[in-house]
């Protein structure tokens, strides 16, 4: 026999292609390079982007869609008869039991002043003039900090002959950032402020415990079940947040629960906070349901409110 002279790796290359496992690897190959020939054909050609003009479309009446976005229309549930309304509101947020009832819990009682009345624009003859026009028989109150116009009201209901008029005060009474700057004498105790404490303390030493009723939750959710409950007012004071957010949603929230024939007044239209925020809530609210804004000193009034 001749003797093989090829150099052992070309021998073994020779072997391998002549070899089961090259012809597989050859098959593999080959079917893959046409699955992916045949996918890429199949693939639509790329469209060029297009060239058309972009435009605004524009509604033929913008205004009366922009005002039509801004109604509320939020209904209440039965209403609740006036005698009948601080027994609900007991029984509704403090389990049927006067937050009165062994107060100052023991733990407030050493940080409690017997008396610190502290307001703004809280003595105005508003009160007094609209008091003696609509006679109410509830009061609704939203922003009350320590009490000095709920104080103020009671007292005048009390003097013009309203013995029977409730005045509930909707509040979450933790000031604001930064309250404590200018009133330290308001404790705080772990992190919690004790405004409440200090205005029940304020109706307690006044002698209006039976009039006044603290409502200790924020204004949206406090209103919003103010409504579905039907405990509705005759008069509604607002005097909370100054800037226009938070006065459009307490107006347009706080209007729900007024009787026919309400009231609706609140302080602060002339405040220059957040671009006068208040009177362009005010402004805004009473141009919507084609209503008239009046001003009796610092406060703003909208009365014989029937909305559409």
């Amino acid at each position: 026999m001749k003797e093989d002279r090829r150099l052992p790796h070309k021998r073994d290359g020779l072997q391998f292609l002549t070899s089961k496992t090259a012809f597989v690897i050859f098959i593999v190959l080959s079917y893959a390079l046409g699955y992916f020939s045949a996918y890429y054909n199949r693939q639509p050609p790329q469209q060029p982007p297009s060239t058309a003009e972009v435009r605004t479309v524009k509604s033929t009446n913008s205004q009366g869609c922009s005002i039509d976005n801004f109604r509320v229309t939020t209904r209440c549930g039965d209403l609740v008869p006036p005698e009948l309304i601080r027994r609900t509101v007991i029984d509704r947020i403090f389990n049927g039991t006067s937050p009165y009832s062994d107060f100052p819990p023991p733990h407030a009682a050493k940080y409690l002043r017997p008396k610190r009345i502290k307001g703004w624009g809280s003595y105005g003859a508003v009160f007094e003039n609209l008091i003696r026009q609509v006679k109410p028989r509830t009061i609704v109150e939203i922003g009350s900090f320590l009490g000095a116009s709920a104080i103020h009201m009671a007292n005048l209901t009390r003097r013009l002959g309203m013995e029977e008029t409730q005045i509930l005060c909707v509040d979450d009474f933790r000031g604001w950032p930064g309250f404590r700057d200018r009133f330290k004498d308001v404790a705080l105790v772990n992190g919690d402020v004790l405004l409440m404490y200090q205005f029940m303390q304020n109706v307690v030493s006044s002698e209006y415990s039976g009039s006044i009723l603290p409502v200790p939750f924020s204004t949206g959710s406090a209103l919003e079940k103010m409504c579905e409950w039907g405990v509705t007012a005759d008069l509604v004071e607002i005097d909370a947040g100054h800037d226009f957010n938070s006065a459009w949603a307490d107006i347009n929230r706080a209007v729900r629960i007024l009787r026919p024939g309400g009231v609706i007044f609140g302080h602060d239209y002339f405040t220059a906070a957040d671009n006068r925020g208040v009177r362009r809530a005010v402004n805004l609210f009473a141009e919507i349901n084609r209503l008239k804004v009046k001003t009796d000193g610092q406060h703003w009034v909208i009365d014989s409110v029937k909305l559409t």
